[in-house]
Order: structure tokens, then sequence, then C-alpha cells
């Protein structure tokens, strides 16, 4: 991650840089030219400080709002939940299985031998 040090020192240098154009290109007089290149410099300093502090008020925030111990109590709490309900119903899916098994060898008259039904002795 980048530090914020880093952000603050490019946009003040790209304010020195804009503003030392900007100063050129409309001023012919030497005061003018440092006046306006502090003045544009100054401007982007403090700018990108403002930006700065609000990007960390905002992460100090979402830490205080989104309790990520808590968050990860509740979710491994769901998980072995899932895990308890999903061992039952397979539990409860063989037993259906095994009841339908049942059911089909009843009502098709299936027999303890595995000779078909047609070569039965009478």
């Amino acid at each position: 991650m980048v530090k914020s040090e880093n952000f603050i020192y490019f946009f003040t240098v790209c304010g020195f840089f804009i503003g030392l154009m900007f100063s050129i290109l409309n001023f012919s007089e030497a005061e003018n030219i440092l006046f306006y290149t502090f003045e544009i410099t100054l401007f982007f300093y403090l700018t990108i400080h403002i930006a700065v502090m609000n990007f960390f008020d905002f992460s100090r925030i979402g830490k205080l709002v989104f309790n990520k111990v808590e968050h990860e109590n509740i979710s491994e709490y769901f998980i072995h939940e899932l895990d308890n309900r999903e061992k039952i119903m397979e539990g409860l899916l063989v037993s259906i299985d095994n009841m339908n098994q049942k059911y089909d060898k009843m009502t098709k008259g299936s027999t303890q031998s595995d000779e078909p039904n047609n070569q039965k002795a009478a």
C-alpha cells in the first residue's frame, strides 16, 4: 500500500510544475511568476492534505462501524450450523431413499429369492 506521504510529495511536485507552467504562460514579471507558482503549489499541497485526512478519517470510521471480529464469529457460527444441517439433510435423504426402495419392492411384489416372478413354483 502506498504511504500518504508519497501522495503528498507527488501532488506537491505536480502543483509546483503546473503552477510554474501557468505562471510562465500568463505573466512576464518575475514577482508574479514566483507568487502564482507559490500559490498554486500551496493550493495543491493543502488539497492533498485534505484528501488524505478524509481518507484516514473514513478508514477509522469504517473500523468502528464494521467490527471484524464480531462478524467473523457470526460467520463461523453460521458455517457450523449449515454443516450440521447439511449432515442432517443427507441422513434424511438416505433414509427416504431406503424407504423408497422398500416401497418399490413391496409394490412390485418382489420376493426374497432372486428368481423372477414367473418362474416361481406354485
